[in-house]
């Protein structure tokens, strides 16, 4: 069993006894040279009164063993609180000779819930598409790549219609699905009919509504529409809300057929394991909001599980805020060809392969823009060049440009071991792991950060020299675990990994 965090924090919170969790995991560098975790002392305090942790308490927390719970070198009271380092060598050797392992999100030991992801967003035209549209289309994207690296079983809704913007999403390096069959929205129809009510004092509805629902006894149920807008009292039912009701009601009746057929391994397939999230912008909350109620008003088959992951506004430092999502690329894009033929010179716009990186360049710019900040949060772009620097450590340019500076390596040293230089690769469990003494961290801009600090740090291919092979085999080998993990973060964002910039 893989070695793990939460794992080591429940054990160490164990060993002291009853009460609240006290231990936290370090991720700060100094703090990383003398201590792993530390239960701070005001904690302990609150838990121990002014005595010490009992010794016997403490000799629990050395010998702590167990699934998936790191071994531990020391424990000692310090004036910060009860720090523990790992033996870490011990920890390295777990870890990098399993790196695939580690990489690779763990997948639940029973089916997870079905989801159905849906961002109202797809239904326009490119030209039309905001900015906080495109942060919910972004962010729809990567959540079902991450729940399909976990074997949730997803439906994305809506199929693309407008015939721009499947071209659109591919220049993203968005994977959703295109044009389908309109799902039939006669029962619909019927139901919205009878639901009606009479249109007061003359009301003129518009060109394509059929009337309009009362959905407030829906809005004052408690414990199934906590968090919907008070204010929410009806909604205009038009064929075209129809048509998105009939096409997500398609999405969930699916399931259960393939079921059926005996198609789908989760256990009770239909709505009731079936959970609809909602990816939208702000601008959209209202009316999806009417459209869950709608849903439930006219289906009494719908999911009772719906869930809205409302995105928060983009605004644009210095920008009218009429940028549209093509306008925005087309920028991130300029920027990336001008910063190049700067570096180097010249211009590489004919050339077509160096052309293939400037648009992942772009699309990694973009995406690490959109989704750096939590996706409910308000978000500010700043459109300056410097945003697309390889030397700035927080965009999506400089994570590529790191992954770039790995290949590079990899590449160097085989170069070097067909010249003879260094003996071929030796076996994982032939390495000295007690030669490495630094961290190795989870995520893409951190991860990135400290190789690129431990890169310009430490000489990883030293002198050919046999008393030097030892070291130079062991930080090869973190560094094929940095590349593992980087490649995989990337592949989450539907990026490939750039050999070269």
């Amino acid at each position: 069993m893989r070695l793990g965090v939460e794992e080591t924090l429940g054990a160490l919170n164990a060993a002291l006894g009853p009460g609240g969790p006290v231990w936290f995991k370090e991720t700060r560098a100094r703090h990383l040279r003398v201590r792993d975790f530390l239960a701070p002392r005001r904690a302990l305090e609150a838990r121990f009164g002014d005595d010490q942790v009992p010794e016997r308490v403490v000799h629990a927390i050395v010998g702590l063993q167990g699934p998936g719970v790191a071994p531990v070198l020391s424990c000692a009271p310090t004036p910060a609180g009860l720090a523990l380092q790992l033996r870490r060598s011990a920890v390295f050797e777990r870890v990098l000779g399993a790196v695939a392992a580690y990489a690779a999100p763990t997948v639940p030991a029973a089916p997870g819930p079905r989801v159905v992801l849906h961002c109202p967003a797809l239904r326009g035209s490119p030209c039309a598409l905001r900015l906080s549209q495109l942060r919910a289309v972004l962010v729809a994207d990567h959540l079902a790549r991450a729940l399909h690296a976990h074997r949730v079983s997803v439906r994305l809704v809506p199929a693309v219609r407008d015939p721009h913007m499947p071209t659109f999403l591919q220049q993203l390096r968005v994977d959703w699905p295109a044009v389908s069959e309109r799902a039939a929205t006669e029962a619909l129809r019927s139901r919205a009919l009878a639901e009606l009510t009479p249109a007061r004092n003359a009301e003129a509805l518009p060109p394509g509504a059929l009337g309009r629902v009362y959905l407030k006894e829906l809005v004052d149920e408690r414990g199934r529409t906590t968090g919907y807008d008070p204010k929410l009292d009806s909604c205009l039912v038009t064929e075209d809300l129809l048509a998105v009701l009939a096409e997500l009601q398609q999405a969930v009746q699916d399931w259960a057929e393939d079921s059926s057929l005996g198609l789908a391994a989760a256990p009770d397939a239909g709505a009731d394991s079936c959970m609809v999230v909602h990816v939208v912008s702000c601008e959209e909350e209202f009316q999806q909001q009417k459209l869950d109620l709608l849903w439930w008003k006219l289906d009494d088959q719908a999911p009772l599980r719906q869930k809205h992951l409302v995105c928060g506004p983009v605004k644009v430092a210095g920008a009218p805020g009429t940028l549209t999502a093509p306008e925005y690329y087309e920028l991130r894009h300029a920027q990336v060809c001008k910063a190049s033929a700067l570096k180097r010179g010249r211009d590489l716009a004919q050339d077509s392969a160096w052309m293939e990186i400037f648009r992942v360049l772009s699309v990694a710019t973009i995406k690490f823009e959109m989704l750096s900040t939590a996706p409910q949060s308000q978000l500010l772009l700043a459109l300056a060049d410097s945003s697309i620097s390889t030397k700035g450590t927080k965009s999506g340019t400089f994570v590529m440009y790191n992954c770039a500076r790995l290949a590079t390596l990899f590449e160097s040293y085989k170069c070097s071991m067909e010249q003879g230089l260094y003996p071929t690769f030796p076996p994982v469990s032939s390495l000295d792991f007690s030669l490495l003494h630094d961290e190795v961290c989870k995520f893409l801009v951190q991860l990135s950060m400290d190789f690129s600090s431990y890169y310009n740090r430490v000489h990883i291919l030293g002198e050919p020299r046999p008393h030097l092979f030892g070291q130079m085999f062991a930080r090869l080998q973190l560094l094929r675990a940095v590349r593992e993990v980087l490649h995989t973060g990337l592949a989450m964002l539907g990026l490939p990994p750039l050999s070269h910039i």
